[in-house]
C-alpha cells in the first residue's frame, strides 16, 4: 500500500510539473503581445485548463492506460518508474527554457519501464493493434504518427489562417487590427488553455487508473476497509474523482507558470503581434481539440510550437529564429529514448535491488 500511496503523489507530480512546464502552451503568445499581464495570463490559462479536464471525457487517457504497453506486465513499481522518467525529462527542459513534450516524457517512460518489467520481452508494446471494441490502437497509430503529422498540421493550418487574414485585413489600419485582435487573442488563448487541459490531463488520468487496476488485480486492495472501496478498479475505467484529481493538479501547476519557457516561445522563436497570436493560438486548439476526440495523446507543445513558426513564417521567413527552433526540435526527437532509456534503467535497478 505503501508504494501505491508513493506512485499517486508521483503522478501527482507529474501532473502538477506538466502544469507549469507547459503553461507557455496557451499564454506565451498572449504575454509576448501585450494582451494580458503575466498573472492575468496564467490564472486564465489554470481556469480554462481545468475545464478543459473536467468536460472532454477520458478516450485519452484510456490510450495512455491500455493503449500501448501490456497492462499484464505493469507493476507499482514500473508505474514509478515511468513517472519518474517523465519528470526527469520534464525537469531537465524546463530549466533549459525547451517546450519539449510532457505526453512523449511519460509514453517513453511507461514503454521503458514496461520492457524492463518483462524482461526485455519487446513484444509487450502495442505497436499496432485493434482493441476489442475495434478501436485502433498501439504505439504507431497513437504516439509516432501524430508525432509526425500533428506539427506539420499545425504550421500548416497556421500558414493557411494567418495567409487568409492578411488578404482580408490588408487595407485596415495595424492600429484598428491590434485593437481588434487584442480583444480576440484573450478568446483565442483561452480556448488554446481548454484544448491543453483536455489533452494533457488525461495523461495522468490514464497512469492513475493504470495504478488502480494494477493493484486491485494484484490483490493489493482485498482487504481494504469499506470506505476505501472506491479505490478498487477491476477493469481500465476513469473515475470521477480521478478526473478531478488530476485536473486540479495540473491547474494549480499551470498557475504556478513556466515562465523559462513562456520566454523561449513568446519572445525568443518569433516577435508576435496579436493577430500573429490569435492565428497560432486559433490553429493549434482545433488540431488539439480534433486529436483529443479521437483519443490521441498529442503533444500540445509540438502543435502549439509549430503553428508559432507558421505564423512567422507568413510573416518573413526571417522572422523565425531557425536556430533556436533547431534546439527545440533536437529536444522533440530525443524525448521518446531518453526517457524510455530512463524508464528502463530504473526498472532494472529496482529489479537489482528488490524482488518483486
Amino acid at each position: 500500500m505503501t508504494l501505491f500511496l508513493i506512485v499517486i503523489i508521483a503522478v501527482l507530480a507529474f501532473e502538477f510539473i506538466n502544469g507549469f512546464h507547459d503553461t507557455a502552451n496557451s499564454i506565451a503568445t498572449v504575454v509576448s503581445t501585450k494582451v494580458l499581464t503575466p498573472r492575468q495570463a496564467v490564472m486564465m490559462a489554470a481556469t480554462v485548463d481545468l475545464a478543459g479536464a473536467l468536460i472532454m471525457g477520458t478516450s485519452v487517457a484510456m490510450t495512455i492506460g491500455a493503449g500501448l504497453v501490456d497492462v499484464s506486465v505493469i507493476t507499482m513499481p514500473a508505474v514509478l518508474c515511468a513517472l519518474l522518467g517523465a519528470i526527469f525529462w520534464n525537469l531537465f527542459t524546463w530549466w533549459l527554457g525547451l517546450p519539449s513534450s510532457s505526453s512523449h516524457a511519460l509514453i517513453g517512460g511507461l514503454c521503458g519501464a514496461a520492457v524492463a518489467s518483462a524482461h526485455c520481452d519487446w513484444s509487450v508494446l502495442h505497436w499496432s493493434d485493434v482493441d476489442a471494441a475495434g478501436n485502433i490502437i498501439g504505439i504507431w497509430p497513437k504516439v509516432i504518427m501524430p508525432m509526425l503529422i500533428a506539427p506539420c498540421i499545425g504550421f500548416g493550418v497556421a500558414v493557411i489562417v494567418m495567409s487568409i487574414l492578411y488578404i482580408v485585413l490588408k487595407r485596415v489600419r495595424p492600429r484598428f487590427i491590434n485593437m481588434i485582435f487584442g480583444k480576440l487573442q484573450i478568446v483565442s488563448a483561452a480556448w488554446m488553455g481548454f484544448s491543453h487541459g483536455s489533452n494533457d490531463a488525461q495523461k495522468g488520468m490514464g497512469i492513475v487508473t493504470l495504478a488502480l487496476c494494477t493493484a486491485t488485480t494484484s490483490g493489493l486492495f482485498d482487504d481494504l476497509p469499506s470506505w476505501l472501496s472506491f479505490l478498487r478498479t477491476p477493469e481500465m475505467k476513469v473515475h470521477t474523482w480521478v478526473i478531478l484529481l488530476c485536473g486540479i493538479t495540473m491547474a494549480a501547476g499551470t498557475a504556478m507558470g513556466g515562465w523559462r519557457i513562456i520566454k523561449t516561445m513568446g519572445h525568443k522563436m518569433v516577435k508576435l503581434q496579436p493577430i500573429n497570436g490569435f492565428a497560432a493560438e486559433t490553429s493549434a486548439a482545433c488540431v488539439i481539440v480534433a486529436a483529443t476526440h479521437f483519443g490521441v495523446p498529442l503533444s500540445t507543445t509540438h502543435v502549439i510550437s509549430t503553428s508559432i513558426m507558421g505564423v512567422g513564417a507568413v510573416k518573413r521567413f526571417s522572422a523565425v529564429k531557425w536556430g533556436i527552433v533547431g534546439r527545440i526540435v533536437w529536444a522533440w526527437v530525443l524525448t521518446l529514448p531518453i526517457t524510455c532509456l530512463v524508464g528502463f534503467g530504473l526498472m532494472r535497478l529496482a529489479h537489482v535491488l528488490f524482488t518483486f
